[in-house]
């Protein structure tokens, strides 16, 4: 056996720079999320497999992490159902609790068991690590990163538009302005899974409908035709689907499409365009009746963000409406709403675009040569000036020769060396040479902290 040090299939290690990265991409969503209101909460990478087993739908139960009981509890391991291959019953006797899948289920969770202690509506942001038992590909991976806005306790249309505004606002701060957001309504697809005549197949439909970015509109065509036999509705869908006219035409379509129509679904779908008509400062926006989103718990508004130049990458953000989920924890009439970001997915297209500011870097302020302990114990007070004033000091630990250390200093990009040995001590004076251009500069050892500060 191989004793090669290896991660687990679809994790990652972050380098320095990378990290720095990632940072300023959270900086920008976090800060955007705390601009319109949201606060922080965190949550439990682990749950109760009851919490989340059965929220995500027959799909998304597939890709939940089981944490295997440890101890005497593994006695409880049902054998009759694994040599059955009920794995199901199976897997509940070996695991009471899963890593999250993501990060609304448990929200619901928290609203609920903490409603008592929470002002309604109640708006809370989450940047966290969720785990997905999925195939790993460019931009997924089964540990990744979420950063999640939701508003519980109101059904307001302004948080509709609101969910808009965030993303746009995120995006252009990032400069990814070739990004779309979709936009649809699960009641839209509902009265559409109506119309063709789809009762009880209603997720086999919106999964169907979900292909559509992956496989194109023809290939779904045919394969909700092979599933459902209504084939001149759907004939008249896709005429629609294809059509890609403005968002009011394309409601006029849908509307006219629809023999039963909502007119309060439809009356707050022409609120949203006309808010979106309005903001001038939105990204682009693509009211698109095709747009599914897998999870069964969206029943309103639903959201998805995607790169227009490359549709291979998948989507960069997603969301919704979902109006029964705090009731799986027993809290009735609690509507909510969230958006969430795919931190990895971002990352990868904004460090392909090379977007990322060049301040962005490896950076460091100072080195400090290490000539022996005698000189470093003499200047360690001023050291300590210098991180008060939020400057980088790295000692270098071991007395060796200067080249090494130079080299050091060269290969982490510091700015400056700071030098200060037997010469230094007896002229009483400290000298920093700038890594950049080379040049050296003494500066009085008293005064040293004032003037490095002008520089």
């Amino acid at each position: 056996m191989s004793n090669k040090p290896l991660n687990p299939k679809g994790t990652r290690d972050f380098n320095p720079l990378t990290l720095q990265r990632r940072r300023y991409i959270i900086d920008i969503i976090s800060s955007t999320f705390e601009s319109f209101g949201y606060n922080e909460i965190e949550t439990p990478s682990i749950e109760r497999r009851s919490t989340l087993y059965h929220k995500y739908g027959t799909e998304g139960d597939k890709f939940l992490f089981n944490i295997i009981n440890s101890g005497e509890k593994i006695s409880k391991a049902d054998l009759k159902a694994f040599n059955n291959k009920n794995y199901s019953d199976f897997i509940s006797s070996i695991s009471e609790k899963g890593l999250r899948f993501d990060l609304t289920v448990p929200l619901a969770r928290y609203v609920s068991q903490h409603q008592n202690e929470i002002s309604f509506p109640f708006k809370r942001f989450q940047i966290q690590n969720v785990w997905r038992a999925d195939r790993p590909q460019k931009g997924r991976y089964q540990e990744f990163t979420q950063c999640d806005a939701d508003v519980i306790g109101s059904d307001s249309i302004l948080l509709e538009f609101e969910m808009i505004q965030l993303y746009s606002s995120v995006f252009r701060k990032l400069q990814l302005n070739d990004v779309v957001i979709k936009i649809n309504h699960r009641q839209v697809l509902n009265a559409i899974a109506k119309k063709i005549g789809i009762k009880d197949n209603f997720n086999d439909f919106v999964i169907s409908l979900d292909k559509i970015d992956k496989i194109g509109a023809e290939k779904t065509k045919e394969e909700l035709k092979s599933k459902f036999k209504n084939s001149s509705e759907i004939d008249k869908l896709f005429d629609i689907i294809n059509k890609n006219p403005n968002h009011q035409e394309y409601l006029k379509l849908i509307k006219n499409y629809l023999s039963d129509n909502d007119l309060k679904l439809f009356s707050d779908l022409e609120t949203i365009i006309n808010m979106i008509g309005q903001d001038k400062k939105l990204i682009n926006i693509d009211f698109d009746i095709s747009l599914a989103r897998g999870l069964e718990y969206y029943t309103g508004m639903i959201y998805e963000v995607n790169l227009k130049s490359d549709s291979n990458i998948g989507s960069l953000g997603g969301g919704g409406r979902y109006e029964n989920l705090t009731e799986a924890f027993n809290l009735k009439n609690n509507s909510g709403i969230g958006i969430s970001f795919g931190l990895d997915r971002i990352f990868h297209v904004i460090n392909d675009k090379e977007l990322f500011p060049q301040k962005i870097a490896l950076n460091n302020d100072i080195l400090v040569i290490n000539f022996g302990e005698e000189y470093i114990c003499k200047i360690l007070n001023l050291l300590g000036e210098l991180r008060g004033l939020g400057k980088k000091v790295f000692i270098y630990p071991d007395n060796i020769k200067l080249s090494k250390q130079f080299s050091f200093a060269n290969k982490n990009n510091f700015k400056d060396v700071l030098i200060y040995g037997e010469s230094e001590n007896q002229q009483n004076f400290i000298k920093i040479r700038n890594m950049v251009s080379g040049n050296e500069k003494d500066y009085d050892f008293k005064d040293f902290i004032n003037n490095y500060q002008k520089l």
